[in-house]
């Protein structure tokens, strides 16, 4: 585990999960070791912070390359920080470039660590559950690992879009872990991952019980920390 990770897990993790005091069920279907990913619907920014806190191996997530490239004290810093938590960098040209933060994921997914993806690729501008796009299946098959649902729910309330800070006490936050789904030795063909990921996000929506809507979710501007690159679908 990072060093950084591992003091935010000895410091801020406990007071998140006094002042937000979140409702978990599943941890079991958590490998204790080997690669995994994590796969679940996205309400708020908090997803991210809470799921970290709450998983206790380290949990790589996608972050914008420029908080790596940035200059000054502020770049230096931020580089340090991201670099330091095991971010993985994700450019947002779009094409070639927004695919090869998968290429990253793959040699951190079969050394054994974890990976965060929100499948609907940006944050539900409803409260509902969008159609899932095909990057966490993609993931999945060229890495060799298993995919685990999540369902989170309550943390569009605690910090609602526009929020620049959660806010504990706001709503009872639930966080769920389905069982992994293995997709060893699928195609990744399309019509294969279309398949997969309709099956995923059929996992999902047991897990938080949202209306689901058979369409992509519309774009809007990316989290600092964003679940899946844009191009995935």
């Amino acid at each position: 585990m990072p060093l950084l990770y591992t003091i935010g897990k000895l410091t801020v993790a406990p007071a998140l999960r006094l002042a937000f005091r979140p409702h978990v069920e599943g941890l079991e279907h958590i490998p204790a070791t080997g690669g995994a990913i994590f796969a679940g619907n996205h309400l708020s920014v908090a997803d991210e912070l809470l799921l970290g806190t709450v998983v206790p191996r380290h949990l790589a997530f996608w972050a914008k390359s420029e908080y790596f490239t940035g200059t000054g004290v502020k770049g230096a810093f931020s580089k340090f920080v991201l670099t330091g938590l095991g971010a993985i960098p994700v450019e947002r040209a779009g094409g070639r470039a927004a695919l090869s933060a998968f290429d990253a994921a793959i040699p951190v997914l079969r050394s054994g660590d974890l990976v965060a993806v929100y499948p609907e690729g940006t944050r539900s501008p409803d409260g509902r559950l969008y159609r899932g796009r095909t990057g966490a299946a993609r993931l999945a098959v060229a890495a060799g690992v298993p995919i685990i649902p999540v369902g989170v729910t309550g943390t569009d309330k605690a910090q609602p879009i526009g929020a620049r800070v959660p806010r504990p006490g706001r709503a009872e936050i639930s966080i769920r872990f389905g069982k992994p789904l293995d997709f060893t030795g699928r195609s990744d063909d399309r019509t294969s991952l279309r398949a997969m990921t309709d099956e995923l996000m059929a996992e999902i929506q047991k897990l938080t019980g949202q209306e689901y809507v058979p369409r992509y979710a519309p774009p809007r501007a990316h989290s600092p920390v964003s679940g899946e690159p844009p191009t995935a679908s």
